[in-house]
């Protein structure tokens, strides 16, 4: 993508990620967003057709890395040439949220945080019915839907609750609680 363009959406984006700090997704308009990115409307809208493609388009920027089914090397964690158990999918996403956590704080935090939430819940239970996380479902004798819904939500909640808690414990002690509990 060109220089200038990605220079762009990073603009926009960042205008409307402040912005949802100080109001509800719904309350917010195009105009408060062209005017805190500095921009142009036509410009907006050469990037974006409407604010909920912004929001989509940023919800895919923001989630789109860490819900990867293969991992890449990082500077603070390497899944690689791990074995992709669910284990190591779990940590790997906790370590992208810890790295980036001012961004992810301020999103999952600002008035419109359940709209995050939502699209965080639905990626996940996207990539754990991939890697097959209802599998125990059989064995626990519930509806494999049912168990991916619970599987899903606990996660989502030990996520919020870490974060509520100043990410004070490592990725790898977050899994390793939850790990614990799933079972």
């Amino acid at each position: 993508m060109d220089r200038r363009i990605q220079k762009t959406r990073t603009s926009i984006m960042s205008a409307f990620e402040a912005l949802l700090t100080e109001k509800r997704y719904e309350q917010l308009t195009v105009q408060d967003i062209i005017d805190r990115a500095n921009v142009g409307r036509s410009t907006f809208y050469a990037h974006f057709e409407t604010k909920d493609d912004l929001l989509k388009y940023t919800c895919q920027e923001l989630f789109e890395h860490i819900f990867t089914e293969h991992p890449l090397p990082e500077d603070s964690h390497d899944y690689s040439e791990s074995t992709n158990t669910q284990e190591v999918m779990l940590t790997h996403i906790l370590h992208h949220l810890k790295d980036d956590r001012r961004r992810y704080q301020r999103i999952f935090s600002c008035e419109s945080a359940d709209l995050f939430w939502r699209y965080f819940q639905s990626q996940f239970r996207i990539l754990m019915e991939k890697s097959g996380a209802g599998d125990p479902a059989a064995e626990k004798k519930v509806p494999e839907d049912y168990y991916v819904n619970y599987y899903c939500s606990a996660y989502i909640e030990s996520v919020k609750w870490w974060f509520q808690n100043g990410l004070k414990i490592t990725p790898e002690e977050l899994a390793s609680y939850f790990k614990r509990v799933i079972q």
